[in-house]
């Protein structure tokens, strides 16, 4: 076995790991472990791609192992997150799935809208692998970018100490509308800017260094927080960066 071409595919099932132990934690109900290995399953996805462009191993085998650990971590795992959300929402009560009916108290099927999210990530991934046009920027919202979203939210209900955004996040509303627009993003004509780098100049990374600026600003100031208002500002800098180009 060549070590060389296999490591990215290593650092893939690294991710895929990640985001099936992060299902395990989810289904608990234990927001802040899920979170942890979400993160870690993303760096792991990033490091994928870096590595086999860094060695020139690209293969037909690890774009498609790539995607499929990319279904587990960034499209089932936000999935059950915003299926526990809305559980709790309703029952108070409720500790992770095991913890409660999942129909809650009042019969109600509501949180299984959360899944959702789950599909429109399966749906997007799929479109990722066959457009053409994905190479250098992307075409809707990047599931690992809803995912952070997603698994931020129990983590402000947690640890914010502003009561606004806490009692946001807990209301059906909010998680049902948040569900249908990440759903939305995902498959949307929307082009957004990658964060790949092939050269380090200002000029041509620009938009890229103000926004990984701009998100330490955020997560100094706002912690978990932060997370939502990144998400918003990459779209909004993405929308910016499509008009000035097209004006160039």
């Amino acid at each position: 076995m060549n070590l060389k071409k296999q490591l990215p595919n290593l650092l893939t099932f690294a991710n895929l790991f990640c985001g099936t132990v992060a299902i395990i934690f989810a289904i608990k109900g234990d927001f802040e472990a899920t979170a942890i290995l979400v993160a870690l399953g993303i760096v792991f996805d990033f490091f994928d791609g870096f590595t086999a462009r860094l060695l020139h191993v690209h293969s037909e085998l690890g774009k498609q192992l790539d995607s499929l650990a990319d279904m587990v971590t960034s499209g089932v795992v936000p999935g059950i997150v915003m299926l526990q959300l809305l559980i709790n929402s309703i029952d108070k009560d409720a500790v992770g799935y095991f913890g409660t009916d999942p129909e809650g108290a009042t019969g109600s099927m509501l949180p299984y809208i959360g899944l959702l999210l789950t599909l429109a990530a399966a749906y997007r991934l799929a479109k990722f692998n066959i457009d053409s046009r994905q190479t250098n920027h992307f075409i809707g919202l990047p599931t690992p970018a809803m995912n952070l979203l997603v698994v931020s939210l129990p983590l402000i209900i947690e640890y914010s100490p502003d009561m606004f955004f806490v009692n946001l996040v807990q209301r059906p509303y909010f998680l049902i509308t948040t569900t249908i627009i990440l759903s939305f993003l995902m498959n949307a004509e929307l082009s957004l800017f990658s964060l790949k780098f092939t050269g380090f100049s200002f000029k041509k990374n620009g938009v890229k260094y103000v926004f990984l600026a701009l998100c330490l600003v955020l997560l100094l100031i706002l912690k978990f927080v932060a997370v939502p208002f990144i998400i918003l500002l990459y779209i909004v800098l993405s929308i910016i960066n499509t008009l000035r180009n097209k004006a160039i």
